[in-house]
């Protein structure tokens, strides 16, 4: 092999290529040449010279990891104490007030946290649904893509919106909606300034109506159509628990997926968060759509929303990836505990047998590219891929005796965090620690915010 790559990483007790045949390699290495994937090999294969060379003895590899869905800016009232106890509609109603303080220095300093969090459990892609957006508050979608850009996370935001406040029967205050013309006109600016369709991709948008409670049924349906036009994804809340059912059947008279067919979302191009409370038959026909849905567990449990039939969905053609959701609801922003938290579930929901560490991996991975329409080109080591990898240390007294099948040991034992955490072929974690010098700062500043949000004057 004559072509010199960027980055080689080698000697992996496992790598997980998570590609088209599902490839394991033991003594495995990857070569990372432009930011992508140039070269996948085992033991016998010989490996390119490369600018650096890292040594993953004793390591799992795996493709970085994608999050499908989250709020970040709701980390700076993380584990609020009056929400603890709330479900879904209450836990909003009380959050609102605090929230409407959000402006272009919290959503960018919030987002870069909680991208910095997400990177220490092994992600490297992530989206974001930024559905509130605050009178006078700026350009946030702006605020928290340079917040991605810095950090060098790989990131999908969602110009997200709502247009009912309380006066209209949503939930909302009235000071963070905005009328459905101002948040179409405003979403193709955020498409025509931010959205990036070459290969590799760093940022990409979608559009994204906050649910069908808290929008007209004319901002889903355009939004679909404008979608089309532009040729972006959608992204909505969907059967996220009973309470969002019966809210369905109260306003619109139907299930709420038929109120997603309805206003034209039954479409390749949407992925839904949650996806809780579908029935059989609605199960097949999300299937045959080709919808993402994005499976947040803990999040799902914070709030006892439920269980998500994953393995059902799956079955049905469904791509399912995780989210670790907003950070007022799940807390923990950790992509390895959602996707533990999903095998369990899963075992608990359809049974032991139903859900193993290769299935989590694959909904953390690949069923993430599905969602976001980037399956081959995200979530997979395979050549022409992003070169975005999570190294995992199976080393120390966590692993102490998990030597049969280090996938599995990977996801049973822990708690862990990557060692290290490669984005287009660069190190965002290193060694267990983020590599940005800016930490520190942002931290002291994320607590000033998060003070001023908490106790508004």
């Amino acid at each position: 092999m004559s072509s010199r790559a960027d980055l080689v990483v080698r000697n992996a007790d496992l790598l997980a290529t998570v590609d088209t045949t599902r490839r394991e390699i033991r003594g495995g290495w990857v070569a990372i040449t432009g930011g992508l994937v140039s070269a996948v090999g085992g033991p016998r294969d010989a490996q390119p010279e490369a600018d650096e060379v890292v040594d993953a003895s004793g390591c799992l590899v795996t493709p970085g990891l994608v999050n499908t869905h989250h709020h970040l800016y709701q980390n700076l009232t993380r584990a609020f104490p009056p929400m603890t106890t709330s479900p879904l509609f209450g836990w909003l109603k009380a959050l609102y007030p605090l929230w409407r303080a959000l402006d272009e220095e919290s959503a960018h300093v919030s987002a870069w946290v909680g991208l910095a969090e997400l990177a220490l459990s092994g992600c490297t892609t992530s989206t974001d649904h930024l559905y509130l957006h605050p009178r006078g508050g700026g350009d946030l979608l702006s605020a928290e893509i340079a917040a991605a850009v810095d950090l060098g996370m790989r990131f999908h935001p969602t110009r997200g919106s709502m247009s009912l406040s309380e006066k209209d029967g949503g939930l909302p205050p009235d000071d963070v909606v905005q009328d459905d013309d101002t948040i179409l006109a405003e979403s193709e600016v955020a498409v025509a300034r931010h959205h990036d369709r070459s290969h590799g991709a760093m940022v990409r948008v979608a559009l994204a109506p906050c649910s069908p409670f808290s929008v007209t049924r004319d901002l889903m349906v355009r939004s679909a159509e404008l979608a089309e036009k532009l040729d972006v994804r959608l992204h909505t809340h969907f059967a996220e628990n009973a309470e969002d059912d019966d809210f369905s059947l109260a306003m619109f008279g139907c299930r709420p997926f038929e109120y997603l067919r309805d206003v034209g979302w039954l479409s390749d191009r949407t992925w839904v968060a949650h996806c809780v409370m579908p029935n059989e038959t609605e199960i097949a026909e999300l299937g045959r759509a080709g919808i993402g849905a994005a499976h947040c567990p803990s999040s799902n449990l914070i709030l006892a929303s439920g269980i998500a039939p994953v393995t059902a969905l799956r079955r049905a053609g469904v791509h399912v990836g995780l989210g670790v959701d907003g950070s007022s609801s799940a807390d923990s922003a950790s992509l390895w505990l959602e996707a533990r938290q999903a095998m369990l579930l899963a075992k608990l929901r359809d049974g032991a047998a139903a859900a193993d560490a290769r299935m989590a991996l694959e909904m953390a991975t690949v069923g993430g590219a599905g969602c976001l329409g980037r399956v081959g080109e995200v979530g997979s080591l395979q050549v022409g891929a992003v070169g975005d990898v999570a190294v995992w240390s199976l080393e120390g007294p966590l692993f102490a005796g998990a030597i049969a099948d280090p996938l599995e040991a990977w996801l049973r034992c822990g708690p862990v965090g990557a060692r290290d955490t490669i984005v287009h072929g660069r190190f965002v974690v290193r060694d267990g620690r983020l590599v940005s010098p800016r930490v520190a700062e942002m931290l002291t500043t994320h607590r000033r915010l998060a003070v001023r949000m908490q106790n508004p004057s």
